[in-house]
């Protein structure tokens, strides 16, 4: 992509514009969330299109870092609230959050990591979306909110991503207030990873982008696996997952490799496309 134009800078020309822009670069896929009329909300039809997406890379062993960003003057305003007003009953409405939070586990399961790339406002499930991505890349001038409270739905859904990425008391202010936090406080209570002006935020996060990839995608896809396993377990429980990780790891031909030309001083190897399995169990 020409990085004169931000990504932010693409546009929804036609009414027929896909809903989700797909660039693929050096083994980076970038997901652009294409609503930019509508602040990007999640509707339906977007939700689908992530999900199908994420489902594609999982299979790709080409793609090594996915990026998550969005077209316009906002990351993403949460779900389409026209749609969901529309909605009659309990079936279709409980079907709308099922689909959102498979959607969000999707992210987690993926093999690839996965950075969100941030700018305007994240606001309800654009706030969920952020957190839930693994790494996040913000712009100086990205705000964030669980503003569902305004209206009088507590952002019960998002809450489960904020949660685990915030202090407790921070989380809870979040939630209860509605209240708008700036990129520096995202920073710092940690829903983002770093802040950048606006003009850098495309360079910020292909750095970040292009340091993943240039690693093991076997190693990487086995630890994204563990992370996501043990982060809630038990201390024993964790360190039990965590050696049987490591152990298939060290087994594993790229750490062969890897290891070897540490020891022996030689550059490290060009690491080959990710096995399915994140490692070999023995060899």
């Amino acid at each position: 992509m020409d990085e004169a134009k931000s990504r932010s800078d693409v546009s929804d020309t036609a009414e027929s514009a896909p809903v989700l822009l797909r660039a693929d670069r050096d083994g980076i896929a970038t997901l652009i969330l294409n609503r930019p009329d509508k602040f990007n909300a999640l509707s339906t039809e977007l939700m689908t299109a992530i999900q199908g997406q994420l489902t594609a890379i999982a299979d790709d062993p080409t793609i090594r870092v996915i990026v998550l960003a969005a077209a316009g003057k906002a990351f993403c305003a949460g779900h389409d609230l026209e749609e969901m007003k529309a909605m009659k009953g309990r079936a279709p409405i409980e079907t709308l959050f099922q689909q959102c939070s498979e959607m969000m586990v999707g992210l987690t399961k993926v093999p690839q990591p996965v950075i969100a790339r941030v700018h305007g406002v994240a606001t309800a499930a654009g706030c969920q979306l952020v957190a839930q991505c693994d790494l996040a890349v913000a712009a100086q001038n990205a705000r964030f909110a669980t503003s569902g409270i305004n209206l009088g739905l507590f952002c019960s859904t998002p809450m489960v991503a904020v949660t685990r990425n915030l202090p407790r008391k921070q989380a809870l202010e979040l939630l209860y207030t509605g209240d708008f936090i700036n990129a520096e406080t995202a920073r710092q209570y940690g829903l983002v990873n770093r802040v950048v002006p606006a003009e850098l935020l495309d360079r910020a996060v292909d750095d970040m982008a292009g340091a993943i990839a240039s690693k093991s995608p076997s190693a990487m896809a086995l630890g994204k696996r563990l992370f996501y396993a043990q982060i809630d377990q038990g201390l024993e429980k964790a360190y039990e997952l965590a050696a049987e990780a490591i152990t298939r790891n060290m087994l594993h031909e790229d750490a062969q490799k890897g290891v070897g030309a540490f020891l022996e001083k030689q550059p490290m190897p060009d690491w080959r496309d990710r096995d399915p399995d994140g490692g070999d169990d023995d060899r």
